[in-house]
C-alpha cells in the first residue's frame, strides 16, 4: 500500500487546492470563502519521484459536542490516525492564528511525522507570514504556492525525508506470478458481455438533499465513512470510497443533493451539482435514492432522465422505508410514476430500503449488479436479425410519400449502454414511434430492463439515384 499524507489545517488555508495540485486534477472543490470541505477525501498524489495517497480534510473548528464543526473535526482526527505523514498547512499572508498555534499542539500529540506548509507564500506579501511559522514549533516551514505551483520541489523534499522508506522490492523468483489467460474472442453468433468482474463497478448514489445518500455509503463500507446529520446539504464534493461486496470490488461515489436548477443561486452549489453530474458520468451504474416518506417529485424524475441520457444502467432506492407510512401506496405509485414517466428506462427495479437500518442494502446492491449485466449485454447479428425480421414483416413502417421504408437488417456494434444499428432504405423518414416501437420490443424480447436503449440507423445510398452519379 502507498504511504498516506493528510493535509491537516484551519479553515480557508488552500488545503483543498494543494490537494488538486498533488493529484494533478481539480477534484475537490475550491471557493474563496472557509469551510468548503467537510468530508475527507482521498486521492492518487505523484510529485516528482514521490507517490502516495493524499487525504483533503475538513478545516480544524471549534465547536460543541454534536454540532457540525464537531463532526467534521473528528473526521478530520480519523485522517490524522490514518495518516504516516501530516501535511500542517498555514496561511503566509493571514499569518498565524491562535487558531493554527492549538492545532499544531493536536497534531504534535499525535505522534506523526509533520511537514509544516506555509502556503500562499508568492510575493513579498507571503515571505514574512512563512517566517512568522517557524513560531510553531513544527520545524522549518516549507514556503509554497499550491495555487501557483512554486515551491513544490522543495515541498518534495521535505516530504521524501519524512515519508517511511519503501521496503526492497522481492527478487524475480519470490514474486513469479503467471499471466492472466487473455480473454475468448467473442464469437459472431454468440450473446456475450463487455463487463469485467475484475475492475471495480462504480457505482453512483444520486437524489435529492436530505435523502440519506452518505448514510446509504456508511452502511456499504461499514464505517462512518462520510459527514451525516439533519442538515440538508452537508455534502458537496463527490466523495469516492472503496468496498467490497460479496467478492466485488465496488467503487463508490457520494455526491451533492441535486435540487431544481431554479432554486440553485449560490455559487458553491452550483459548483457541488456539477461536480455531482461529473460523477454521473464517471459511473456505470447509478442509484437514485428517493426519500420513501415523500411524494416522488418532478426532481425525482428529472434526475432519472439526467442518468438515462447519459447512458447509465439506473435503480432506483426508496430510502427511509422504516419511517414510510402507507408502503403498499407508496411502492405502487413509484412503480406507475417510473413507469409513465421515463418510458426510456422502463422496467428499471425498485428497491425498498433503510439505510439507517440496514434492511434492503443487499436487496439494492444485487439490483445493481443486474442492471450491470443487462447494461453491458451483447446480442449476436444473427439473433437480432432473426427476431427483426418477423417484426417488420408484421408490423411494416409507414410508406413516406408513397415510397416504402425496407429495413435489411440490424446489428449491435457496443454495450454500455446496448447500442443498436438499423440498416435499409429511407430510415433517415423512420418515425420516431416507429424506433420506440422496435425499442420497446429489443427490450421485451432480450430482457433489457431499466437500461437506456440506443438505436441508430444507416441509409444506403440508391443506385438509381441520378444526382449521385459521377
Amino acid at each position: 500500500m502507498p504511504p498516506k499524507v493528510a493535509i491537516i489545517g484551519r479553515p480557508n488555508v488552500g488545503k483543498s487546492t494543494l490537494f488538486n495540485r498533488l493529484v494533478g486534477r481539480k477534484l475537490a472543490l475550491v471557493d474563496d470563502r472557509p469551510g468548503v470541505t467537510r468530508d475527507r477525501r482521498v486521492g492518487e498524489a505523484h510529485l516528482g519521484r514521490l507517490d502516495f495517497d493524499v487525504i483533503d480534510t475538513a478545516g480544524l473548528e471549534e465547536g460543541s459536542d454534536g454540532a457540525l464543526p464537531e463532526r467534521m473535526r473528528r473526521q478530520t482526527e480519523v485522517a490524522v490516525a490514518d495518516a504516516d505523514v501530516i501535511l500542517f498547512v498555514v496561511d503566509a499572508r493571514a499569518g498565524l492564528t491562535l487558531q493554527d498555534e492549538h492545532f499544531a499542539r493536536l497534531v504534535r500529540r499525535s505522534g506523526k511525522p509533520i511537514v509544516l506548509v506555509a502556503n500562499k507564500s508568492e510575493g513579498r506579501a507571503g515571505e514574512a507570514g512563512a517566517n512568522e511559522a517557524f513560531a510553531l514549533g513544527l520545524g522549518t516551514p516549507v514556503a509554497i504556492s499550491a495555487e501557483h505551483a512554486e515551491g513544490m520541489g522543495d515541498l518534495e523534499d521535505a516530504l521524501a525525508a519524512a515519508l517511511p522508506k519503501a521496503p526492497e522490492p522481492a527478487s524475480p523468483d519470490e514474486d513469479f506470478a503467471a499471466d492472466d489467460p487473455p480473454p475468448a474472442e467473442l464469437g459472431e453468433e454468440e450473446d456475450g458481455s463487455d463487463a469485467d468482474p475484475a475492475r471495480p463497478l462504480r457505482l453512483a448514489v444520486v437524489g435529492q438533499p436530505n435523502a440519506g445518500k452518505s448514510t446509504l455509503l456508511n452502511r456499504i463500507v461499514g464505517e462512518e465513512r462520510l459527514l451525516t446529520g439533519p442538515e440538508p446539504g452537508l455534502t458537496r464534493d463527490s466523495i469516492s470510497l472503496d468496498a467490497r461486496w460479496r467478492g466485488r470490488e465496488l467503487k463508490l461515489f457520494d455526491t451533492a443533493g441535486l435540487r431544481r436548477k431554479a432554486k440553485v443561486q449560490d455559487k458553491l452549489e452550483k459548483l457541488a451539482a456539477a461536480d455531482g453530474i461529473r460523477a454521473v458520468r464517471f459511473a456505470e451504474v447509478v442509484i437514485l435514492l428517493v426519500d420513501a416518506t415523500l411524494p416522488f417529485e418532478k426532481q425525482d424524475l428529472t434526475i432519472a432522465d439526467l442518468v438515462a441520457s447519459e447512458g447509465r444502467a439506473l435503480v432506483i432506492g426508496l430510502n427511509k422505508w422504516d419511517a414510510a407510512e402507507d408502503r403498499g401506496k407508496a411502492l405502487t405509485d413509484a412503480r406507475e410514476t417510473i413507469e409513465t414517466s421515463l418510458p426510456q428506462v422502463r422496467g428499471v427495479e425498485i428497491v425498498p430500503l433503510s439505510g439507517r437500518r440496514g434492511t434492503g442494502v443487499d436487496a439494492l446492491l444485487e439490483a445493481a449488479l443486474r442492471a450491470h449485466d443487462v447494461w453491458n449485454r451483447r446480442i449476436a447479428t444473427a439473433k437480432l436479425n432473426r427476431w427483426l425480421g418477423p417484426i417488420v414483416d408484421a408490423t411494416p413502417p409507414p410508406a413516406v410519400a408513397g415510397r416504402r421504408i425496407k429495413i435489411r437488417f440490424m446489428t449491435q456494434p457496443k454495450a454500455r449502454p446496448p447500442f443498436f444499428i438499423l440498416f435499409g432504405n429511407q430510415l433517415d423518414k423512420l418515425p420516431e414511434s416507429y424506433k420506440r416501437f422496435l425499442v420497446n420490443g429489443l427490450r421485451a424480447t432480450f430482457k433489457l430492463p431499466g437500461t437506456p436503449i440506443r438505436l441508430s440507423v444507416r441509409t444506403g445510398e440508391n443506385p438509381y439515384d441520378k444526382s449521385k452519379r459521377g
